[in-house]
């Protein structure tokens, strides 16, 4: 159960990214940032396999938004996603990917 909530978290993250992307693109990745965010709120990285652990440290990059001006206050994500390269969009979703797949298994082998 420690990692129920991630698992379903990251779930609903990789969904957001599957076509189609009704609201843009942009819109897709920056819901799949504020699931991630919630999945890793309160998450002990010391339960992590070193794997795991090295695609949460890639995410965090990714979703970084320090210094990252909102003027029409759209919300940081939302203008992060948009900085965003097609190669970073790339690893973002592999990334996505691999660690909800990576929590499903371990909350499944939980039981």
């Amino acid at each position: 159960m420690k990692f129920s909530y991630p698992a379903e978290k990251f779930s609903v993250a990789r969904s957001n990214l599957m076509l189609p992307h009704s609201n843009g693109e942009a819109s897709s990745i920056a819901h799949a940032f504020h699931e991630c965010s919630l999945g890793l709120h309160e998450l002990d990285r010391d339960e992590l396999e070193e794997v795991a652990a090295d695609w949460v440290r890639k995410l965090e990059e990714l979703m970084d938004t320090t210094g990252i001006a909102d003027p029409d206050e759209r919300g940081t994500f939302a203008v992060r996603a948009e900085q965003l390269s097609v190669d970073q969009k790339i690893e973002l979703s592999r990334i996505i990917d691999e660690l909800a797949h990576w929590f499903e298994r371990e909350n499944r082998d939980e039981f």
